[in-house]
């Protein structure tokens, strides 16, 4: 296992993340999502921890808080030492019925993580995490509730998911005016088959020094090799009961074609290809795996170890490029020759 810095922190994280979405399955969405229970979770944590995972990831909203206890009671289980352990958990999603059981106010998060440290049975969040844009809530207000989490201690560092460039900006902006905590991640869905961060968000990243989480690396499973024209889906797999995130499936299948044939040359399956791309690139951080069994468990561990030749990562490259887009071809067109490097 490789370790990489978490933003601009003195932090180093596991390129594999453990996710946990699957845990639980509470509620109609997430029981399609996976219903792994307590033995099979803590089975995984302890296989993962044991691989060299130091980084988990869960959410308040996943099962509606059941992900959480589950996780803390099997770091409990297997009795995994606090600081080897790096816990990121969100918040954002509906928790309860009322008015304010949801979102980012200063009181929706000041709840939220006071039950999630209870959920988890540990004393402090190492990543805190605003799940989704709160288009209601003042981003100073938001950056100024976990700025007091931060200097409480019961949070170590703060990150975003799901947010465009400018309002990160707005956010990092406002806490560098007030001396306040800054973002140090984003959590962000990047796959080979959608890259459209690399557009304005990962020149944000990479300009605010901040680390990049990628969630449904295999974009919702569709890259796992088990889809494809005339195929018959696996009725329990999660694109067959939730057809997200959205992509062009007939772009998907000539990159799994391509991917099929990289991984049969070098005895891997499609999904370890797909991971070993997105861990190729120098501005990801970590990718969040979310299994239900050992068994997936070990081929997505095993995508840290794959290696590719250098004609292989430039035919994936080529094939999953984005098209130009204005007005990054016109910067490109305009600083022709002006940089140092330009032949």
């Amino acid at each position: 296992m490789r370790y990489r810095q978490l933003g601009n922190t003195g932090m180093f994280v596991s390129e594999i993340c453990l996710g946990t979405m699957t845990f639980g399955g509470k509620g109609s969405f997430y029981e399609k999502l996976g219903k792994v229970a307590q033995s099979q979770a803590t089975a995984i944590v302890s296989r993962a921890l044991e691989a060299g995972v130091n980084f988990i990831d869960t959410a308040d909203v996943y099962s509606l808080g059941l992900s959480e206890t589950i996780l803390g009671q099997a770091l409990q289980d297997i009795g995994v030492k606090r600081s080897d352990v790096v816990i990121a958990t969100k918040a954002f999603g509906r928790m309860g019925p009322g008015p304010n059981d949801t979102g980012v106010s200063r009181g929706h998060i000041m709840d939220a993580v006071e039950k999630s440290l209870e959920r988890l049975q540990t004393d402090h969040i190492d990543l805190y995490q605003i799940h989704a844009q709160d288009l209601i809530t003042p981003v100073e207000e938001v950056m100024r509730a976990l700025d007091d989490l931060v200097r409480r201690g019961i949070v170590r560092y703060v990150g975003v998911s799901n947010w465009q460039a400018w309002r990160i900006m707005k956010a990092q902006g406002i806490a560098d005016k007030r001396g306040w905590a800054r973002f140090e991640t984003l959590q962000a869905y990047y796959s080979i088959a959608g890259r459209d961060l690399e557009r304005d968000l990962v020149p944000t990243l990479e300009d605010q020094k901040m680390g990049l989480l990628v969630w449904s690396p295999l974009a919702g499973g569709i890259l796992s090799g088990k889809f494809g024209p005339g195929a018959q889906s696996p009725q329990d797999a999660r694109r067959t009961v939730f057809d997200f995130p959205p992509v062009d499936k007939e772009h998907v299948w000539e990159l799994v074609d391509a991917m099929r044939e990289i991984g049969k040359a070098n005895g891997a399956s499609p999904a370890r290809v797909a991971l070993a791309w997105v861990l190729s690139k120098p501005f990801v951080t970590s990718i969040i795996t979310g299994v239900r069994t050992l068994e997936q468990l070990e081929d997505n561990l095993a995508a840290v170890k794959f290696r590719f030749s250098p004609g292989e990562i430039e035919k994936l490259d080529a094939l999953s490029a984005l098209k130009p887009e204005y007005p990054g071809w016109m910067v490109e067109r305009q600083n022709t020759g002006r940089r140092p490097d330009d032949k």
